[in-house]
């Protein structure tokens, strides 16, 4: 659980994950010892700072915080608060203030409103439950609104309001100022820079090199030496596919003496299958992939997506194929559009059609909100801002109206989600069943199990929408016509008028005119190998996003991109190939002092692995890896499952429990990216669990197999897990385990095999 605090405050905080494994596991007994036990040093006067909770306010509230309470907590305030419980109410009820910060946290005559971090104790929270109080009193919220206001005071009931000192968008006589808001520097297009002038000439392999390196001796700081061999191979392979070179593939490389080594060996890497397997999950992250509903009422099989995987190896295609991504991103949009009879093309529509879809799904209010959804993982995933932080009232932090919220939304409104036969499997299904004449059973029925479907999207009934004022669909506003964003505009934003809008919609987001979209895909991948973007708010590029630590790398770099076709392997080769990729991880003190944060990229990032790469890199050592590509999913944490973890099953009902318990991502909505938590139940779950002993036994088989005494084996051990040699006093230490090789050694390699796969060194990335 890890500690948060600033100068003025100290708590601590459940990571999603805990809270989801707390409910989900059923443990929380197990979950309540571990803390104690990692509390129990603390001392007593941080324990009585901690006792005292405090809501995440401030200057410093991280923009994804702030994003959730915009988008998901203060328009239901709006709507359904503060009519009675706000300074314009016409009576004040119960004295209780919903509309500050410091009034929700006051509460009113019954007390408290809230305790930040304890939902438990937060009298709002019971109140929109109907525990006690009755809050609204026109009816009960949605279940998914209240679970959102637990969500939100479980991670510190973040709330901007009377404390953020950003201000919003410049406004004139009849809105927002456009003309000044595209000033800000995400608005304005990106262009060419020549490579700036640096002392050092010899250092830069790529152009990109150059601006890193004139921040670095701008700031006195030299970069960090070359990695070694070993290191790169093993980087190279972990970042790009996700698995761990063989022994044979370090040899070779260490042996390879030649100036392109290196450059033949990336290209190598990049033409492997695994390449696409690897940055797709990267994609399926941002688009929200998984297979069902965070609600499936009763027998309601609409509500499942089981060709879901169809979408996910189209995705692994693309990128392998490298797809340019201005297509790639069309395609997901509009394929049905660019070519009508082409039914494999349509797998593409996934992007859409797997997203999130309620019960009572006709219901106006149900489709506003598959609308909003639709709308976020657009423009969060593809344009870097939050645009659905408009659907209630204008952003207020970026030139965002509410107009051009329901201007996108509208093309949405047009839009909608279906199963689509798939003629292979029907026909298939038809030809079995001929001659059964009135005992054939026919099955587009949506509340059938759509097993035989591809889940896609369509035009329907194409129109433009109204406002929905303060989010209320029963209060509409203006009608307003489908088109694109107006600070993406610089003349009149263009109509949406070509059935749903969506194609013109793509057109509009992969116009090289547009500043945005080669910005943020080219600021995610560099993330991905670089393991932090160069933007650390990967979606949002707005005022309330960071700024980009080398604004100039970043803009030359996404005009270079689209220049080379928009091709993401050329993006790849280009970071890869250069020298500040190639760095060594090496903890200097002196620069440490300087930049500690490595902002300014002296040295690479040592990181984690993520659940997919970890898990796929132990079925690689023992043994049991399934290399075969796509195909129906699969559960990761049952030991007879060897497949890729890409290819695991992704439930928003329920999320797999290994999946949560190493920081996937919750696929109910975008993710900008992965956490990082360290708990106790991931040590628990390496010591204990059914697939970690399973493969301990698969290794424990490979290394008793190699020839040689144990000495040797216990080397060939450490070369195939960790790409090295095995030091001397590491040799000793296993010896000394295993002792007596006539003495009960089959359970001691399984015992010694699975320390070697618990090991930080088989988790991290150097």
């Amino acid at each position: 659980m890890p500690f948060h605090g600033s100068p003025g405050a100290f708590r601590w905080a459940m990571t999603p994950s805990e809270r989801m494994l707390r409910e989900r596991l059923g443990d929380a007994s197990q979950l309540l010892h571990a803390h104690t036990l990692l509390m129990k040093n603390l001392t007593a006067l941080l324990l009585a700072v901690l006792a005292m909770p405090c809501a995440a306010s401030g200057d410093d509230l991280p923009a994804d915080a702030v994003e959730f309470f915009e988008r998901k907590i203060r328009p239901v305030l709006v709507q359904h608060c503060y009519e009675c419980h706000s300074a314009d109410a016409d009576v004040l009820q119960g004295g209780l203030l919903l509309d500050s910060r410091a009034g929700l946290l006051a509460g009113g005559d019954s007390g408290p409103g809230l305790v930040p971090h304890d939902p438990a104790a937060s009298l709002l929270l019971s109140s929109l439950r109907y525990d006690g109080f009755e809050m609204p009193p026109t009816g009960q919220l949605p279940e998914q609104v209240i679970r959102d206001f637990e969500t939100w005071i479980a991670m510190g009931a973040a709330d901007p309001r009377d404390t953020v000192s950003l201000s919003p968008p410049a406004r004139g006589g009849n809105g927002i100022d456009f003309a000044k808001a595209r000033e800000f520097w995400a608005y304005q297009k990106p262009i060419h820079h020549e490579p700036p002038a640096v002392t050092n000439v010899d250092w830069g392999q790529q152009p990109l090199d150059a601006f890193v390196l004139a921040k670095l001796e701008a700031a006195g700081i030299d970069p960090n030496d070359q990695a070694e061999k070993r290191t790169l191979i093993r980087r190279l392979f972990l970042v790009m596919l996700g698995l761990p070179p063989s022994i044979e593939d370090v040899e070779g490389f260490l042996a390879d003496e030649a100036p392109d080594a290196w450059d033949r060996l990336v290209d190598q890497v990049l033409a492997s299958p695994h390449y696409g397997e690897r940055v797709a999950r990267m994609w399926l992250d941002v688009m929200r992939y998984a297979e069902d509903q965070a609600h499936i009422v009763g027998d309601n099989k609409s509500l499942t997506y089981p060709n879901a995987y169809l979408y996910r190896d189209w995705v692994i295609d693309a990128f392998n194929a490298d797809m340019p991504y201005d297509e790639f991103v069309t395609r997901q949009l509009a394929a049905d559009q660019l070519e009508p009879d082409n039914n494999d093309a349509h797998i593409a529509l996934g992007f859409l059609g797997l997203g999130p879809k309620y019960y009572r799904r006709n219901a106006p209010e149900v489709m506003a909100e598959e609308w909003e959804n639709h709308v976020d993982t657009v423009s969060r995933g593809l344009l870097g801002l939050t645009v659905a932080c408009a659907r209630c009232h204008d952003h207020k932090y970026d030139p965002i109206p509410t107009t051009d919220y329901y201007a996108l939304a509208g093309v949405f409104a047009s839009t909608e989600l279906y199963n689509r036969p798939l003629p292979e499997l029907v026909a298939a299904e038809k030809s079995a069943e001929e001659g059964e004449g009135d005992a054939k059973q026919k099955k587009k029925d949506n509340n059938k199990a759509p097993t035989d479907s591809a889940h896609l999207v369509r035009d329907k009934n194409p129109r433009d929408i109204k406002v929905q004022i303060r989010g209320d669909f029963k209060n509409e506003g203006p009608l307003v016509e489908r088109a694109f964003l107006t600070v993406l505009s610089p003349d009149q934003p263009a109509r949406f008028d070509e059935g749903s809008g969506r194609l013109q919609l793509a057109a509009a987001i992969v116009d090289r005119e547009n500043p945005l979209a080669a910005r943020v895909i080219v600021n995610r991948v560099w993330g991905l190998l670089m393991g932090q973007p160069l933007v650390s708010t990967a979606s949002n590029f707005g005022s309330l996003g960071e700024r980009p630590t080398h604004p100039e790398l970043l803009d030359d770099l996404a005009v270079r991109f689209m220049e080379a076709g928009w091709s993401l392997k050329w993006l790849c080769r280009e970071i890869l190939t250069s020298a500040t990729w190639q760095q060594s991880s090496h903890l200097d003190d002196a620069k440490l002092a300087v930049d500690p944060g490595n902002t300014l990229l002296w040295r690479m990032n040592r990181r984690r692995l993520d659940v997919e790469a970890w898990r796929d890199s132990i079925l690689t050592v023992s043994g049991q890896l399934d290399r075969s590509l796509g195909g129906p999913s699969h559960d990761p944490q049952d030991p007879e499952s060897t497949r890729r973890t890409v290819y695991a099953a992704v439930s928003r009902l329920e999320l797999n429990k290994m999946l949560a318990l190493f920081d996937f991502p919750d696929p109910n909505v975008h993710a900008a990216g992965r956490s990082n938590t360290t708990t106790p139940l991931q040590k628990m779950f390496v010591l204990n669990s059914p697939f970690m002993v399973r493969q301990a036994q698969s290794l424990a088989v490979r290394c008793r197999e190699q020839p040689g005494n144990d000495a040797d084996r216990i080397n060939w051990a450490y070369q195939l897990l960790y790409g090295r040699p095995v030091t001397a006093e590491e040799q000793d230490a296993g010896l000394s385990f295993l002792g007596d090789p006539n003495d009960q050694q089959a359970a001691k390699w399984e015992q010694y095999a699975q320390v070697l796969l618990a090991s930080n060194e088989m988790l991290v990335v150097d």
